[in-house]
């Protein structure tokens, strides 16, 4: 359907439009000789890339040192170098703007308390002046084992501070699955806790923390975070320094500038799809991403409280602390988001006066499917995103929240940033993301390698964009890097999605390419079962793929959690018929069968992928890491079923 029949659910006032950070920074563009359309202004970000992320550094203030040595903007990929010659420093600018009472954490049992701007500083400058005299420099890694709270923010800061590369696991991780990423790095410094709370119960994390320890030879002191046992000293074989004690020693921050494509962190890929990948970024590509998606295309503000539901393992965390750059106060908020209830989240926005909220798409279609009324009379703006949001949950969120701004955005992990996203001067339609982000040269592609409007496409990215990995980890010819984006279209980055835009820019994610449903040369992405097949009241959740089994056989099951006490047999028929009347004959699975859960990554995306390669015969260890997914245990049971289909069918291969 087309974008000028759907349904709108928002629109920008007069004085919202005109009062937009966009706005702003649009109005104050020398030499723009564009039209005032957003399209026309993303049109012109594309064709002069040097221009545009030199204005959106001159709007932000940006500080490079240096002497440019060649165009701000590199013309091909992978390669090429952002701002040569330019010095900066993340962390320097992260702290520059933020306000006053700059982090709040509320805790698992909702008490908060506040850390002040010159507390973060001083923290800040404690931490970093130990890593220095530890010879913690340019290059070296810290590893961190850190759940959402203060120390994270610190830790990071502080070694961005000194030049070192961060990387962070959220301690729910076990020692294999922060072994199997930590151990690619050989860190210099760990980070370590003592535990964390979730859900109303303590998880006491020593043993398998000394653990890690043990097994990273690499490692020559460790920061012990005593949160559960305060003055408690492990009994490491390492030296230890413990965390309260050493953030005490306060001090004013100091930051090395480095090279604008210094490296700033390792973030991992989620492991879904083997060994996870050490995806690294740069201090200044990082630092403009950020400033312009949560600036143009988030309307953040200074002054703003800024709540993001993220682990510290997920890419929207790292988004969440870069939010103190813009002046805004970020809310932390530890512990499971939906326990007592899944009305939590709304509690902390309705007591902190949260003025933008970052959710994933699960949870609001969770709260559709619990019939969620919240009261959240703060909120300015909702960001989603992790996964496709269905119509019903864009109209949930207008029906409950009122005339919210709905900013729906996909990008990744990969780039650290968006492809597609919010647009405040910009209607908000049932179903659709407002706009390509400003700066990335993004469309759809057929299998020819041709743009394609109306239909859905290959999400591909034809310019470099300045938070690109400079590297995977470990990747010494780059090989790695080369085959996961560049293999498909020789110089254009292919990211693994599917995408449908519409003539006015809107967009629709379908879903992961390698996961998409083709029955009789007709191809579906997952998302369109899920918005059906969710929408019915016995269903809680369901995972579909589509495995060739061999030449001429292709299996299309669709696994279903139904609520408690829901008649399978019935709910199979209604799953059925739903699909065959409202979304495709074709697509009407094989088999509905029913499990216990649908297994998701940490950061709650559903693994598809894993799932089907079970299907054709593939080995558990082989197809996702353990430390990767929520349910480790639940995958057994696929695990079997994957063997049982198969046998039935007399394949042995």
């Amino acid at each position: 359907m087309s974008a000028e029949h759907d349904d709108v659910l928002w629109r920008p006032t007069r004085a919202g439009h005109e009062g937009s950070e966009l706005t702003r920074y649009r109005s104050g563009l020398k030499d723009y000789d564009g039209g005032a359309d957003y399209l026309d202004l993303w049109r012109w970000s594309v064709a002069d890339p040097g221009r545009f992320w030199e204005s959106v550094a001159a709007f932000e203030d940006v500080r490079l040192g240096g002497v440019p040595a060649g165009p701000v903007a590199p013309t091909e990929m992978p390669g090429g170098a952002w701002f040569p010659g330019r010095t900066v420093n993340y962390a320097e600018h992260v702290l520059r703007r933020c306000p006053d009472e700059a982090i709040v954490v509320v805790d698992d049992d909702g008490a908060s308390r506040s850390l002040s701007r010159s507390e973060l500083r001083g923290q800040v400058a404690a931490v970093s002046a130990a890593l220095r005299r530890l010879g913690v420099g340019h290059g070296d890694r810290v590893a961190a084992v850190l759940p959402n709270r203060a120390e994270a923010v610190v830790g990071l800061l502080a070694c961005a501070a000194v030049g070192a590369v961060w990387s962070v696991c959220s301690p729910e991780f076990g020692a294999d699955g922060v072994l199997s990423r930590f151990a690619q790095l050989e860190p210099k410094v760990l980070l370590l806790t003592d535990g964390y709370h979730y859900g109303g119960r303590t998880h006491e994390r020593a043993d398998e923390m000394l653990a890690v320890v043990e097994q990273l030879p690499s490692v020559e002191h460790v920061f012990w975070v005593d949160h559960l046992h305060p003055g408690s000293v492990p009994p490491a074989d390492r030296p230890v320094s413990l965390w309260s004690e050493v953030v005490d020693r306060g001090g004013e921050p100091e930051f090395d500038q480095v090279p604008f494509d210094h490296p700033l962190w390792a973030l991992f890929s989620s492991g879904t799809t083997g060994a996870p990948k050490g995806i690294v970024h740069g201090h200044g590509g990082v630092l403009l991403e950020h400033l312009k998606v949560l600036r143009l295309h988030s309307d953040l503000r200074a002054g703003d409280r800024y709540l993001n539901i993220a682990s510290t393992s997920w890419v929207v965390w790292n988004m969440l602390v870069s939010g103190l750059a813009v002046g805004a106060t970020i809310v932390l908020l530890d512990g499971n988001p939906v326990r007592p209830d899944l009305g939590r989240v709304f509690r902390v926005v309705e007591e902190h006066d949260v003025d933008t909220l970052g959710l994933s798409a699960g949870y609001l279609h969770a709260c559709l499917k619990a019939d969620l009324a919240p009261q959240a009379s703060s909120l300015r703006t909702v960001q989603v995103t992790g996964s496709p949001l269905s119509d019903d949950g864009f109209r949930w969120v207008y029906d409950r929240l009122g005339a919210v701004w709905l900013a729906s955005m996909s990008g990744g992990t990969d780039v650290c940033s968006i492809f597609v996203g919010g647009a405040p001067t910009l209607p908000v339609r049932t179903g659709r993301i407002q706009a390509p982000a400003l700066g990335v040269a993004v469309e759809a592609w057929d299998e020819a390698g041709r743009p394609v409007v109306g239909e859905q496409g290959e999400l591909v990215v034809t310019q470099p964009m300045p938070s690109m990995p400079l590297k995977f980890w470990n990747d010494v010819d780059g090989r790695r890097y080369q085959e996961s984006y560049f293999s498909t279209y020789d110089g254009v980055w292919r990211h693994g999605d599917f995408i449908e835009f519409d003539p006015d820019g809107s967009s629709v994610i379908r879903g992961r390419s390698d996961s998409t449903l083709n029955r009789q040369g007709v191809r579906m992405g997952p998302a369109d079962i899920y918005q059906v097949v969710e929408a019915l009241p016995e269903v809680r959740e369901a995972l579909v793929v589509g495995a060739e089994l061999g030449p001429d056989a292709y299996y299309m099951p669709l696994f279903v959690a139904l609520q408690d006490g829901a008649d399978q047999v019935g709910a199979a028929l209604r799953i059925k018929e739903a699909i065959r009347e409202g979304l495709s004959p074709r697509h009407v699975p094989d088999d509905v069968v029913a499990v216990r859960g649908i297994p998701h990554t940490r950061t709650g995306k559903k693994i598809e992928v894993p799932v089907k390669r079970l299907l054709q015969g593939a080995a558990l260890r082989d197809v996702v890491d353990s430390g990767a997914v929520d349910d480790p245990e639940l995958l057994l049971e696929y695990e079997e079923f994957a063997r049982t289909h198969r046998k039935s069918r007399g394949i042995t291969s």
